[in-house]
């Protein structure tokens, strides 16, 4: 069978043939489809991931067949109980386990699930990461109610697009933040009602201007960026981040944290039981995952050339 096999970091993983897997006790070989990149798997072939360890098929997110079974991974392993925090155990498919960017692949039988009916397979296979990571940083985390006005910053990567969705879905008022206009006039397409370039000295004010306060935000980014967002908040509004690209945050004001009674959430991934919440509101709600580009597993290095560049708008998905 192929797989895309990552030998060396500072390169791209290159399409080998390898012998095709054997299920263990309580696994099953799943027949992969379509398969999706994320930042994660960037970051791997640059070294920038802790644990590497080297040759591995990379990929956390995909769809495929067991016999006339369409389903759907979830790539989050070895949870845990608690609902409050991922285990000492946990890991995603891709590092250090084999992930999905191969035409087989063995799973444990309790992480696939029934592919949603209303999407292809690209749709499905873009789903799975980004869209529990979304969930709970939105809906789990930060419980945004009808009519609430939610921030959602850096949009166009396949997290924030999610919680745009997801957002819209439930019947918010939602605000978007991109160094791209055009990315936002999408956003703006997909259901937003406005937003703003960060990349502007005062985004932060033409967001609090456009909205009149915000009672949610989703940021991926941490930094300087993330110490403006509690000063245009409502009292009890909740903020959320699932990532910290841009470094440590320095300037956060705790008196007005403290004094609007503002919560900050860290969030990573999902539980199982978010999984499946999320498929459920998926299913519930039609939602149909933003898809960038579809590539050939043969080429790969256009792939990952186009997220590294960051002019994706969605997910970035490879035919199986």
């Amino acid at each position: 069978m192929r797989a895309l096999v990552l030998e060396a970091t500072d390169s791209y993983p290159t399409l080998r043939e390898r012998s095709a897997p054997i299920a263990g006790a309580g696994e099953v070989v799943v027949s992969m489809t379509a398969a999706a990149l994320n930042h994660r798997d960037l970051w791997i072939t640059k070294g920038m991931y802790p644990g590497i360890k080297l040759p591995v098929v990379l990929g956390s997110d995909g769809v495929g067949y067991i016999d006339d079974r369409r389903v759907i991974l979830n790539p989050g392993l070895d949870w845990g109980s608690s609902q409050a925090v991922q285990s000492a155990d946990f890991h995603v498919l891709g590092m250090p386990s084999d992930g999905t960017l191969q035409e087989q692949i063995v799973v444990p039988a309790t992480q696939v699930y029934d592919a949603p009916d209303h999407l292809s397979d690209e749709e499905a296979a873009a789903l799975p990461l980004a869209g529990v990571t979304a969930y709970r940083a939105l809906v789990t985390k930060c419980r945004p109610m009808i009519g609430e006005k939610v921030l959602i910053t850096g949009i166009g990567g396949g997290v924030a697009l999610f919680a745009l969705q997801y957002a819209v879905a439930i019947g918010c008022e939602v605000y978007v933040t991109s160094s791209s206009q055009d990315k936002i006039d999408q956003a703006v397409d997909l259901g937003a009602a406005d937003g703003a370039l960060y990349t502007d000295d005062n985004w932060a004010r033409q967001i609090r201007d456009l909205s009149n306060g915000i009672d949610v935000a989703i940021d991926s980014a941490g930094g300087a960026g993330f110490a403006e967002i509690p000063g245009i908040c409502n009292p009890g509004a909740r903020i959320a981040f699932y990532g910290g690209t841009r470094g440590k945050i320095h300037g956060l004001n705790p008196q007005v944290l403290f004094w609007r009674q503002i919560s900050i959430f860290g969030s990573t991934m999902g539980s199982d039981r978010d999984f499946v919440d999320m498929l459920d509101f998926v299913n519930r709600h039609d939602i149909i995952p933003v898809v960038d580009s579809i590539y050939d597993l043969k080429d790969v290095d256009q792939a990952f050339d186009r997220m590294a560049r960051g002019d994706q708008f969605g997910k970035i998905v490879l035919s199986v």
